[in-house]
């Protein structure tokens, strides 16, 4: 497996106001890893991972990806976006376009590929996420995993560096989790680099290379899944881990 650094952030900060949201972090992703962050509800996650996409921006800190390194004033954040995939907890979905179509719309806007070519990497991509039969459908004809896998497939048509995958399955009723976290599983499996808010320990247990305690705006603890959910070292890890698992 290539050792290659696909992220890198040195000392981030972000307050949003008097709250002082990501204090310090110091994070590394490398090439093809999965990693999952978890931590309780408002401990920074979801910020750390919109920082890493600049639909927030830093305070201070360093972000570092693939080598380079990223400032707003320096580089067109559309470009960079381009490269970090983002998938949301609410889907996005365009509701007035069809699968397809919704698929179909950045890479012809934003890449400028021909409509037929848009059309192929849809459609192959629409069978990777197992929803060929639902192309010309709208998004209210979709339950909320179908919508998620489509808003992955979107996510993908980018031909992204790294993915980013803020709770996807926290919107979805229990029966519909699996779907979703079986595509995710097979894009780790691909080589895909992922970073993932997750609440669903199994699969940050089974899928990820890495496991990243938060709290409070800190990394408390990082670890090999295994060892971080049957041997935390830190209290509060354990803790946390206690009432979740």
């Amino acid at each position: 497996m290539s050792e290659s650094i696909m992220i890198s952030i040195e000392k981030l900060n972000k307050s949003f106001g008097d709250l002082h949201v990501l204090k310090d972090i110091d994070f590394t992703v490398k090439e093809s890893d999965v990693v999952c962050l978890i931590g309780a509800s408002g401990s920074g996650k979801s910020t750390l991972l919109r920082c890493l996409n600049f639909l927030e921006l830093k305070d201070s800190g360093t972000i570092t990806l693939e080598g380079e390194v990223i400032e707003k004033d320096s580089h067109d954040l559309n470009e960079i976006r381009q490269r970090v995939g983002m998938v949301f907890q609410h889907f996005h979905l365009f509701p007035h376009k069809t699968v397809i179509q919704n698929i179909m719309e950045a890479p012809m806007q934003v890449k400028k590929l021909s409509k037929k070519e848009a059309e192929e990497q849809a459609l192959v991509l629409l069978d990777k996420v197992g929803l060929s039969d639902k192309k010309d459908v709208y998004p209210s004809k979709l339950s909320g995993g179908q919508k998620q896998r489509v808003a992955i497939a979107r996510a993908l048509a980018m031909k992204p560096d790294v993915m980013l995958f803020d709770e996807p399955t926290s919107a979805l009723d229990p029966e519909l989790v699996g779907e979703v976290l079986a595509t995710m599983k097979e894009l780790a499996e691909e080589g895909m680099t992922m970073i993932v808010v997750t609440h669903e320990m199994g699969f940050a247990r089974e899928v990820a290379d890495w496991a990243v305690y938060m709290h409070d705006g800190k990394i408390v603890e990082v670890g090999h899944p295994e060892e971080l959910f049957n041997h935390p070292k830190e209290e509060r890890t354990k803790s946390f881990l206690d009432s979740v698992l």
